[in-house]
């Protein structure tokens, strides 16, 4: 068998046992999920599973990892630095909210919270591959915009979080505690609106004031 006919039939094993262990892990929580259980599923031995992931952690990060690459990359591409600032953030923002309050989003942060007592690494994991990576993107465009004189001098971090928690401010929560069901469209893109409005009254760079010309000669 040529290198690339095995490389394409580990590609697919290995996406085989992410898919498993989705289920299970957002089924039967990380607790109720065994390496043994999914090796059964995919079927093989222990020892083949082993040889993908070596341990219970690493499988779950891949999940998260499959789980949260495609919202970066679809989240990221609207950060262009091109148009009015404004416009490219309401576009992002509005995208965010949807992705982030949709019953996937709210199954992925569920799991998290009802494991990460008893299994702290896994909150750390779930840092690791999703918020921390969008923050680190979005402060880095939030730089560039500070660069282009968009946006007031401060820490891009705090900015860039700063923007993510306005967005979420008004439902997140309720829809976590499943008081609320999932909002309209029309309600969220209000809550963008909000968001903005605070964000840039902190952030915006202050309006030029016109100032009278001076009449050389006057008398």
């Amino acid at each position: 068998m040529s290198v690339s006919r095995r490389e394409t039939r580990r590609q697919i094993r290995r996406e085989a046992i992410i898919n498993v262990a989705r289920i299970s892990f957002f089924e039967n929580g990380y607790a109720g999920t065994s390496m043994s259980s999914i090796a059964a599923s995919v079927g093989g031995s222990k020892t083949t599973l082993w040889s993908y992931f070596p341990s219970k952690e690493e499988l779950f990060a891949a999940v998260l990892e499959e789980e949260t690459r495609l919202f970066r990359e679809e989240m990221l591409s609207l950060l262009t630095p091109d148009g009015r600032l404004e416009d490219t953030l309401r576009s992002f923002c509005r995208a965010f909210l949807r992705k982030v309050l949709s019953d996937k989003a709210m199954n992925l942060n569920h799991l998290v919270i009802a494991e990460a007592r008893r299994f702290p690494e896994l909150g750390a994991i779930f840092y690791e591959r999703a918020p921390k990576q969008s923050w680190l993107k979005i402060a880095e465009y939030m730089a560039q915009a500070m660069d282009r004189g968009q946006l007031r001098r401060a820490d891009p971090m705090v900015v860039a979080r700063h923007l993510l928690a306005l967005c979420q401010s008004q439902t997140q929560l309720l829809r976590l505690w499943n008081v609320l069901p999932l909002p309209t469209p029309e309600q969220m893109d209000a809550d963008v609106e909000l968001a903005l409005d605070a964000f840039f009254r902190a952030y915006g760079m202050p309006a030029k004031q016109d100032r009278p010309e001076l009449c050389v000669g006057a008398e």
